[in-house]
């Protein structure tokens, strides 16, 4: 086990004090449960650029990864299911395509890293999210559920991208 999936396995330890403190109402509770959620996903960026630096990219890593990164993004939009603040099919279309994703990446022979909409796609939950969790004032309820929107369909057209077909870099006309 490498430093950087040790850095993405530790991700996970946040999700159990993210959903606890999701459920405590006060608005204290609410900023550490931005402040927990923010640092594991800043965590997704320092793995990665620790592989890379430290050439230590791998198999495991590439699975382990976006399985967090999912773990990460789902804890918390099931709590705000719970909690009103997203609409449960919204929710669905994202762990749909999430869990179409990991089944159809199981089928192949190698494990490829995020292209650009996956990073999108990422980057654009952990905003909205974070935006569900902060404790804004009322003018902040419509960005928020914009950004989750956003984040769907980012969502959604990051895995039809996923799943197009790669182009056969052989030339087989002639």
């Amino acid at each position: 086990m490498t430093l950087p999936n040790w850095i993405t396995f530790s991700r996970l330890l946040g999700i159990p004090f993210l959903l606890y403190g999701l459920h405590n109402p006060t608005a204290q509770a609410r900023w550490i449960c931005l402040a927990i959620f923010l640092v594991a996903s800043l965590t997704d960026w320092l793995d990665g650029y620790l592989a890379r630096k430290l050439n230590q990219i791998s198999d495991l890593g590439k699975f382990l990864d976006p399985l967090v990164d999912k773990l990460l993004v789902l804890a918390p939009l099931l709590a705000l299911i719970e909690l009103g603040k997203v609409p449960a099919w919204g929710v669905f279309l994202i762990l749909a395509r999430e869990l179409a994703i990991a089944g159809w990446r199981v089928s192949k022979t190698k494990i490829t890293g995020a292209n650009i909409w996956g990073k999108l796609k990422t980057v654009s939950q952990i905003i909205a999210i974070a935006l569900l969790i902060a404790p804004l004032p009322q003018a902040w309820q419509l960005p928020s559920i914009i950004a989750f929107w956003i984040s769907v369909v980012l969502t959604i057209i990051s895995g039809g991208i996923y799943l197009i077909p790669e182009k056969d870099s052989v030339n087989t006309s002639g």
